[in-house]
């Protein structure tokens, strides 16, 4: 017989997930347009108090690129300062517990979120980046990859001594947008040599949508068959073609217990136009409509892991108001089915009820919760041509 219990067919599935948001960061690099530091504010203090305790809070590159993060230090002061503590701490918040990210692809970033540490104001953990695909690396990070791999050592040696952990992603683990079909070995190799020159974890990202959900499981099946400290891997899946929740099924399939998203889907390739005005970006774009860019929503990943009995921390209600709140910052509708649609209740939405079921049924003499007409057997005798 079939086995029916998923957690005995799929053994390594966790019962509980991490999930963080990096909104503030992916999800604005992403938009042409300027996002008040008061709203970054807002949004990241309502994630946190939302259940989020991995959150990205801006990049430290250079905001002549990026201009959407010249107020970095502005954002990790806020979050660093009494006041917001002492939010945390009236909410039942262990600020502890709350770690926060910043993006730093080169060691020039790296250099400021030192410096930022030792100001009292610097993140807990920042990220460098490589892609197996060296066009798609050399566009990202302006250098090659044996030449980045020196820069991320040297990097992480400097974090260490300054109490900063570091985070290495893999990209293009499925595929590139520039250099098409890669090799997963590749990514398990890259992995590897992460974890060998002193990385805290690993983001594992595909980040064009190029995943498929068995290549998913094979890839993060033969991750955790080399390294199966589930503490280590971080699945960030973009969304191009809607089934990044497969990739994301497949993914828990395989025993990953962390993801990150951002609300509403935002995110992708940081914008060449912010405003009124074109900006260096990370130069042209990858794609032809930004309509279909973005990441996995943290609402429809919130709502699909709630419904499967997976532990996650987050108040769900609380998460999809902040995704509709969010249409109203970036003046959009965004990619979140959850938003609009809810979740799933199991008492149903009697609102919708047509009137006059019971009275019909009292009308037929038919008991109030009678399924069959009167003279039919309780259990069905199934014809023996359909018998398994």
């Amino acid at each position: 017989m079939t086995e029916y219990d998923y957690w005995k067919i799929f053994p390594r599935m966790p019962r509980k997930v991490t999930i963080g948001d990096i909104t503030v960061r992916d999800g604005f690099q992403h938009l042409e347009k300027f996002i008040s530091t008061e709203a970054k504010k807002f949004y990241l203090e309502e994630l946190i108090f939302a259940g989020c305790r991995n959150i990205e809070v801006t990049n430290l590159g250079n905001p002549y690129l990026m201009p959407q993060f010249r107020d970095a230090e502005e954002l990790l002061t806020h979050l660093r300062s009494d006041r917001f503590k002492s939010k945390c701490q009236r909410r039942g918040i262990n600020y502890d517990d709350i770690v926060l990210t910043a993006i730093t692809i080169r060691e020039s970033a790296v250099d400021r979120a030192i410096d930022l540490k030792q100001r009292g104001i610097g993140p807990d953990r920042i990220l460098m980046m490589v892609s197996t695909e060296e066009e798609h690396h050399f566009a990202n990070s302006g250098t090659t990859l044996p030449d980045y791999w020196a820069e991320a050592e040297r990097s992480i040696k400097k974090c260490n001594d300054a109490g900063i952990m570091m985070c290495g992603t893999v990209s293009t683990i499925w595929g590139s947008p520039i250099g098409g079909a890669t090799d997963m070995k590749d990514a398990v190799e890259f992995s590897k040599r992460w974890l060998e020159i002193g990385a805290h974890d690993i983001e594992h990202a595909d980040h064009d949508g190029s995943a498929s959900s068995p290549d998913v499981y094979r890839y993060f099946s033969m991750i955790l068959d080399e390294m199966p400290n589930t503490d280590l891997h971080i699945a960030h899946f973009h969304e191009t073609k809607r089934v990044a929740s497969a990739s994301i099924l497949a993914t828990l399939q395989a025993g990953i217990t962390n993801f990150e998203a951002t609300l509403g889907g935002l995110g992708g390739q940081p914008a060449n136009f912010l405003d009124d005005c074109p900006v260096k970006g990370t130069g042209d774009y990858y794609y032809d409509d930004p309509r279909y860019v973005g990441l996995t929503c943290i609402e429809d990943l919130l709502v699909q892991v709630d419904e499967m009995g997976i532990e996650h921390g987050y108040d769900v209600d609380r998460m999809l108001w902040l995704g509709r709140a969010l249409e109203k910052t970036t003046g959009q509708r965004l990619r979140s089915e959850a938003t609009i649609n809810g979740r799933t209740l199991k008492e149903g939405h009697m609102k919708y009820a047509r009137p006059g079921l019971q009275k019909r049924k009292e009308k037929l003499g038919e008991t109030p919760d009678q399924q069959w007409p009167s003279g039919w057997a309780p259990e069905a005798n199934l014809p023996a041509q359909y018998r398994a």
